[in-house]
């Protein structure tokens, strides 16, 4: 893969999570944290409302890409990220309900929003 193909995911990834914290907000969240780091991965976003506290995966696609954002999301990336949950929750303890959710967002080549995908207590 060239630099800047890199580049250009790296750019559309941040632009999805950038989409679904503006989503998350219009829906009565406030963004704690954005990508959370562990040893065993990261977390995306970090939300929370009145009662929840709501960890998000996000995948960013184009329209023509050949795998869904969701359907990249494997049994192993579950495992790290439910593990990345335990480590944040251990750190930062809360009395808030955890959930986990994950988002799809696509975007077209010049990253604009073409619709968002989101589905709570995704795994």
């Amino acid at each position: 893969m060239t630099t800047d193909r890199k580049h250009d995911i790296s750019e559309r990834g941040k632009a999805g999570e950038r989409y679904v914290c503006d989503y998350l907000e219009k829906h009565g969240c406030k963004i704690k944290s954005v990508n959370f780091s562990s040893r065993y991965g990261e977390i995306d976003i970090i939300a929370e409302n009145e009662v929840r506290i709501i960890f998000v995966e996000v995948k960013t696609r184009t329209a023509n890409s050949m795998v869904s954002g969701f359907e990249s999301i494997t049994r192993a990336k579950i495992r790290r990220f439910s593990k990345t949950v335990e480590t944040y929750l251990m750190k930062y303890p809360t009395k808030k309900q955890p959930r986990i959710d994950c988002a799809q967002v696509i975007v077209s080549e010049d990253n604009s929003l073409v619709k968002i995908d989101y589905i709570k207590n995704a795994f």
